[in-house]
C-alpha cells in the first residue's frame, strides 16, 4: 500500500521512550538538548516583529519563484553587510533549509544517485535522502585538537553516481568551521568529479572567533548550493523561512538557476505575509545574536569550570554552533550512559550515535539551555560520569 521510501523503522528507541516515562510520570528533569530557541528565555522585539505583519499588502498575491524582491534584497544585504556580494538572482526563498536541500537534490539527482554527507553530523540527511529517492555515504571528520575532514577516505567513497557532497559550515554538532585549505581540496575534488558542493551554513553567524565568520556563498569555483535561514540567524524558527543561493562558473549556474525557478515554481510555497515581514525579521538578528552568544560563552565558561575539577570526562574544541561535545570514558556506552544519567539523575543529554560519532563514549549537550539548569545539568552529568 506505500511506498518502499518510507519503508522506516518508526518504533520509538530506548532513550526516547524512557524521556517519554519520565515525563509521564512527572519527574523533575533538568534538560540538555534543548535547541529551540523561542524556548530559550532570549527576549525577541515583540512588537516590532508583529507589527511587520500589519502590511496591506499581505491582501495582495504577486507571486515570484525565487520569492519576492524586498525579501531577497534582505538576504543580499545580510551577504553584503559581511563583504560578500551575492545576487538577488541567485536567490531562491524557501520555507526551510530542508526545502532547500530537496530543490538541490532534485535539479541534481536521479533515483539511486549519491551524496557524500560529514560523519558527525544532524540526524535529517537520512530522511531527506529517503523522500528524496538518493543514497547517502558517510565522510568521516577526524579529530586531532581539532576537526578536519578526511580527503582520503572522501575520495575513496566518489562512484560515478556521487552527484555532490554536502558541508555543514559550521558543522552541527562538532562546532567546527570548513577551512580554506578544505575548500580548495574540495573545488578540486567537485571539478575533477563533476560534482556540485551544496553547504549549510545555519549556524555561520554563530562563532566563537572575534571576526566573523566567512560564508562560502560566493564560492564559484564549482558548482555551489548554499542554504541557510532565520530559523537559527534570528531565532525564528516558527516562520518557517529561509533561502538557497546558487553559484559557480558561469554556464553551469546559468542552467542551475533555470532549472531551481521550475522546480521552485512548481510549489511556491512561500507565503506573502512572512516575505513581506522577511527585512524586519533579518534585521532583528542582531539583538537576538548578541543574547545567544553571551549565554553560550557563560554557558561554555561553566562547563569548563566544572571539567577542571574532575578526571572522567572531557570536552572536544569547538569553533561555533550551539553545542558542546564531551568525552565520556572510551569503554562507556553512551546510549546506556544517557538512558542511567536519566533515570537515576533527572537529567536528559543526547548520545553521540544519534549524531554518527565513532565509537562509544561521547555526549552532546545545548550550550542555549538555560544557565541554571545548565549548570545543575552539568554538575549531575559530571557526578554520574564520576561515579
Amino acid at each position: 500500500m506505500f511506498a518502499n521510501r518510507t519503508n522506516w523503522d518508526l518504533s520509538i528507541n530506548r532513550l526516547s521512550e524512557a524521556l517519554a516515562t519520565h515525563r509521564a510520570a512527572a519527574k523533575p528533569l533538568l534538560d540538555l538538548t534543548i535547541s529551540n530557541p523561542t524556548e530559550c528565555g532570549f527576549v525577541y522585539e515583540e512588537e516590532e516583529i508583529l507589527r511587520a505583519f500589519a502590511n496591506p499588502s499581505v491582501l495582495r498575491y504577486e507571486p515570484d519563484p525565487r520569492g519576492m524582491r524586498s525579501a531577497r534584497l534582505a538576504v543580499a544585504k545580510y551577504y553584503s553587510d559581511r563583504g560578500m556580494p551575492v545576487e538577488i538572482e541567485e536567490i531562491f526563498l524557501t520555507t526551510s533549509t530542508s526545502e532547500a536541500y530537496s530543490f538541490a537534490f532534485r535539479i541534481l539527482c536521479n533515483p539511486g544517485d549519491g551524496i557524500l554527507i560529514p560523519a558527525p553530523s544532524y540526524p535529517l540527511f537520512d530522511y531527506l535522502a529517503d523522500v528524496q529517492d538518493i543514497k547517502l555515504c558517510r565522510y568521516p571528520l577526524l579529530y586531532d585538537h581539532g576537526w578536519q575532514i578526511d580527503f582520503h577516505a572522501l575520495e575513496k567513497l566518489i562512484d560515478e553516481r556521487t552527484r555532490g557532497v554536502i558541508v555543514v559550515h559550521p558543522n552541527n554538532p562538532t562546532g567546527h568551521f570548513t577551512k580554506a585549505q578544505e575548500m580548495a581540496a574540495l573545488n578540486e575534488l567537485c571539478v575533477k568529479h563533476e560534482m556540485a558542493l551544496i553547504v549549510d551554513e545555519v549556524f555561520l553567524d554563530f562563532t566563537l572567533e572575534n571576526e566573523a565568520a566567512k560564508s562560502l556563498a560566493t564560492n564559484v569555483r564549482t558548482l555551489t548550493f548554499t542554504a541557510s535561514g532565520l530559523s537559527k540567524i534570528s531565532g525564528l524558527p516558527q516562520m518557517k523561512a529561509a533561502w538557497l543561493i546558487a553559484n559557480g562558473p558561469a554556464e553551469l549556474k546559468a542552467q542551475a538557476l533555470a532549472r531551481l525557478e521550475v522546480v521552485a515554481d512548481t510549489y511556491l510555497s512561500m507565503n506573502t505575509p512572512v516575505q513581506l515581514a522577511w527585512p524586519t525579521f533579518l534585521e532583528q538578528r542582531h539583538k537576538f545574536q548578541g543574547q545567544l552568544m553571551e549565554r553560550v560563552r557563560e554557558n561554555l565558561s561553566e562547563l569548563d569550570r566544572q571539567l577542571a575539577s574532575q578526571n572522567a570526562c572531557s570536552r572536544l574544541k569547538m569553533e561555533g554552533g550551539w553545542y558542546a561535545v564531551i568525552r565520556l570514558p572510551v569503554t562507556v556506552d553512551d546510549e546506556e550512559f544517557t538512558i542511567n544519567l536519566l533515570q537515576t539523575r533527572n537529567v536528559y543529554a543526547h548520545p553521540g550515535h544519534f549524531y554518527d560519532f565513532p565509537g562509544k563514549g561521547y555526549l552532546v549537550i545545548s550550550l542555549i539551555t538555560p544557565e541554571r539548569t545548565f549548570a545543575d545539568g552539568v554538575t549531575a552529568l559530571l557526578s554520574y560520569a564520576n561515579s
